[in-house]
């Protein structure tokens, strides 16, 4: 059977990661997209089908269509569907969604000959680092946040109902691409962007600093793990992230210079000051903070990753970096900044003040 005959399902296929996952497979592979919303337009080699996880049904229906469209054969099913908010506290769609989802939907390919079962996981899973260490598979986990547990119990939960199905954990860094679509980074450029005074601000140690991965980086390594899928051990676990994790501080005063032509002085601040300033905004100025109780928490967590297992399994290793993209961001930004705003969910209504103040920067 060639490669163009044989079939990849991708769940949340009409994502942030499952769109550009789709474009990218479906030359080399028979894709099948299954989501709750239908994708705009599909590339050719592709089709979709709805898929609730919350139901046994809905599950079924979606894997019927499979069976019916190309038998009973899966080459993989790359796992991307899950839940996930940021306000950091515990919703049931946790368990609804991404666990119990994921064991419906193991349970209901049983029914297949499925030869790899990817799931999309995180590298938060991992107990935090300090500035100079590296994480690697071996890490401890740490379910400290309902996100994170999440992830942690789907995890266990899939190595005990696998079956006969090969499985690969992929404990993946923050995505980003060339318009940034990473929430963190986003508002971290806006805050710098707008001279917000919160820019200044830190309520961490400026030293510590997370891995990103690029989009592109990220379902490059999808594509590997398919195409070497029988050269893998029956449970792979990998994280993935560029190696270059740039610190808070490095971060804002390189984001300084590339907005505004001069770095960026940050300042560290208790957490204390930082959970008051947050709970004022939200429950006195009525605004909708960003940043939540749990972000001042972890503020000093450092995940800087070794992906030299990725490297020995799949020849993988990124090709794109943050510090290298973030001249691109800025550019587009800058070009168009009511149109960054809007791709990055932010509100463009705050971009005529920016103007207002950059057209006199005396005014504050």
């Amino acid at each position: 059977m060639t490669a163009q005959n044989e079939t990849v399902v991708i769940t949340g296929s009409s994502g942030f990661i499952g769109e550009r996952l789709v474009e990218k497979i479906s030359p080399l592979f028979q894709v099948v997209g299954l989501d709750i919303a239908e994708p705009q337009q599909l590339p050719p080699n592709a089709s979709f089908a709805p898929l609730d996880l919350t139901t046994d049904e809905g599950v079924r229906d979606a894997l019927r269509q499979v069976r019916e469209r190309h038998g009973n054969r899966i080459a993989s099913v790359i796992h991307l569907a899950a839940y996930f908010d940021l306000t950091g506290e515990p919703d049931p769609k946790y368990e609804a969604v991404t666990v119990r989802g994921t064991e419906r939907l193991l349970r209901a390919l049983q029914a297949f000959t499925v030869e790899q079962f990817v799931f999309s996981s995180t590298m938060l899973v991992h107990a935090a680092g300090r500035p100079g260490e590296r994480i690697d598979e071996e890490r401890p986990l740490d379910p400290k946040l309902p996100y994170r547990a999440s992830k942690i119990e789907t995890e266990r939960l899939i190595e005990e109902q696998r079956g006969a199905i090969p499985a690969v954990l992929l404990r993946a860094a923050g995505v980003y691409d060339d318009l940034c679509h990473s929430p963190f980074i986003a508002h971290q450029i806006a805050r710098i962007y707008e001279r917000s005074p919160k820019s200044h601000v830190y309520p961490g140690d400026l030293r510590a600093g997370q891995s990103f991965i690029h989009r592109e980086d990220l379902t490059e390594a999808m594509l590997r793990l398919v195409e070497r899928r029988a050269a893998l051990p029956p449970t792979t676990t990998l994280v993935l992230g560029e190696r270059d994790a740039m610190s808070y501080d490095e971060l804002q005063r390189e984001i300084g210079r590339l907005v505004h032509g001069k770095e960026w002085q940050t300042w560290q601040v208790p957490k204390a000051l930082a959970k008051t300033g947050a709970w004022l905004q939200e429950e006195v100025l009525r605004e909708d903070a960003f940043i939540k109780p749990w972000m001042v928490d972890t503020a000093d967590d450092h995940y800087a990753l070794d992906t030299s297992r990725a490297w020995e399994l799949l020849g993988w290793q990124p090709g794109h970096s943050l510090r290298e993209t973030l001249p691109r961001m800025v550019a587009v930004l800058k070009a168009n900044p009511a149109g960054w705003y809007q791709a990055n969910q932010l509100d463009p209504d705050r971009v005529p003040a920016v103007r207002t103040a950059e057209a006199a920067p005396g005014r504050r």
